[in-house]
């Protein structure tokens, strides 16, 4: 079997192919050998095509041909989607590496992920060490890094659109699966905040890039420094609304429940002062633009995502003439809006509780959508509504399935409004300006992901449906 056939049949089962239908046609626009021998080491870039709007995925939905920010008009779903394999031939596959094949590559050879294979892994950093070139392929190494290329690497578990490799305790190499042509934010982004001396990012230590047959950059993978014995945002809330939920139905109380609540206040208020603060950074090193009319302009953005999300989620309907009039109070603010470089895509799952502190990670943006849409400017409480909606959902998730959920709403409403409200206090602390003070604009943005978010839910987690849903209803 050809590699061609074997990877359009290997494509479509993993988590982060954008496709939905199985592939008839898949081209490798690619091949370059990193490494010959016995494993041989091939870089594949391939090509699916699509099957445009009606194909299902993220991309080629409504909502997602609405423009996000003030980035210009969006482009059509692309007819065709970039990927890249790093690939393993060999006649026969060590057991260990046994979950990684990917299937037959020709006469006698089978092919594997070789993201899976710390001696191939290795490859990559000595690439990045080396500052080397290899046939279109370019590694390169951030001024005044060590990258030290002995380390062995171990696959994160559950990423959903990219693949990381931890190496060590010192890195951590995250390989974009999808490939997306341009400058890419989560790149460009902590490497200018990094240089400016931020204590909140992880910075770069080396990429690999290409370009594409315009001469256009595309970016590969990047190595960053590694924070070890760091927690999510997620994870941390979601131990301390357990501790909370349990002393709500105990009969004597749990003494630790204070404590956890307490606690979750706290790095609430310190993650704000954190995101105001890479705010601030990010405002200096890409600068701010002030666009007239510009509230009336992200209002009838918000206008036509919702109209798209009426029709794939009809729960919306009840809601609708609400949004509609909080987007309308939006539009009417007088004056040019300001807008800069913000992460985009902010939720406790993208920043880490360090023993230094709060570290703001991947900012890409919206995996889905082009590089020209994740890099554009927005306001700044975008990213705001986007952590005060997490924390929604952070109180929200583990009562779904709960047998005394209608009891425990009481612990979560106050766990939310404490944590939302110390976020902001954080935030207008080191920022010098409440997001609270823009109260119509802060609704606005909070609705507009809440119905970001339905869409999302209806079509991944029905089961969570509820949860966007209900933060709607009572905003009403």
């Amino acid at each position: 079997m050809a590699i061609e056939d074997t990877l359009a049949r290997w494509l479509p089962a993993q988590r982060w192919y954008s496709g939905t239908a199985a592939i008839g046609d898949l081209s490798i626009t690619a091949d370059t050998t990193l490494a010959t021998g016995d494993p041989e080491v091939r870089h594949l870039i391939v090509t699916v095509p699509r099957n445009g709007p009606a194909g299902g995925s993220f991309e080629s939905s409504p909502v997602a041909r609405v423009a996000r920010g003030f980035g210009g008009p969006v482009p059509q779903a692309s007819t065709a989607a970039t990927y890249q394999v790093v690939a393993g031939m060999r006649p026969d596959v060590p057991e260990p590496l046994r979950r990684a094949v990917i299937g037959p590559a020709g006469p006698g050879e089978t092919a594997y992920d070789a993201l899976y294979d710390p001696n191939l892994a290795r490859l990559l950093l000595r690439g990045m060490a080396g500052q080397e070139t290899v046939g279109p392929l370019r590694f390169a190494i951030e001024p005044g890094a060590c990258i030290d290329t002995e380390l062995d690497s171990v696959v994160l578990a559950g990423e959903q659109s990219n693949t990381s490799l931890i190496f060590g305790q010192s890195a951590i190499l995250k390989v974009f699966r999808r490939l997306f042509p341009g400058q890419h934010p989560d790149l460009e982004v902590p490497r200018a905040l990094a240089r400016r001396g931020s204590r909140h990012v992880a910075e770069p230590l080396g990429w690999i890039e290409t370009w594409t047959s315009s001469g256009e950059v595309m970016v590969l993978a990047i190595l960053s420094r590694y924070l070890p014995g760091a927690s999510d945002g997620w994870t941390l809330a979601s131990v301390s609304l357990r501790e909370q939920f349990a002393a709500a139905g105990s009969s004597d109380g749990n003494p630790g429940s204070a404590d956890q609540t307490a606690n979750s206040v706290n790095e609430a208020f310190q993650l704000g002062v954190a995101t105001a603060e890479v705010h601030a950074d990010m405002a200096v090193v890409f600068g701010i633009a002030k666009i007239p009319d510009g509230y009336a302009e992200l209002a009838s953005q918000m206008a036509l995502r919702l109209e798209a999300a009426l029709e794939e989620v009809p729960e919306l309907a009840p809601h609708a003439s609400s949004l509609r009039d909080s987007y309308a109070s939006l539009g009417a603010l007088p004056g040019p809006l300001p807008v800069q470089r913000v992460h985009g895509d902010y939720h406790l799952g993208q920043v880490l509780r360090t023993a230094a502190g709060w570290v703001l990670l991947d900012f890409e943006g919206e995996p889905s959508v082009s590089l020209q849409q994740r890099r554009a400017r927005g306001p700044a409480l975008r990213d705001v509504a986007g952590m005060l909606r997490s924390f929604d959902y952070a109180a929200r998730h583990q009562l779904l399935d709960h047998p005394d959920a209608t009891r425990l709403s009481d612990a979560a409403d106050d766990w939310e409004r404490r944590c939302q409200e110390a976020f902001c206090d954080g935030y207008a602390a080191a920022a010098g300006v409440d997001p609270r003070a823009s109260g119509i604009m802060l609704r606005a943005l909070m609705l507009d992901k809440a119905v970001y978010e339905t869409v999302y839910e209806a079509r991944h987690r029905p089961s969570w449906l509820p949860i966007p849903l209900g933060s709607i209803a009572k905003a009403q």
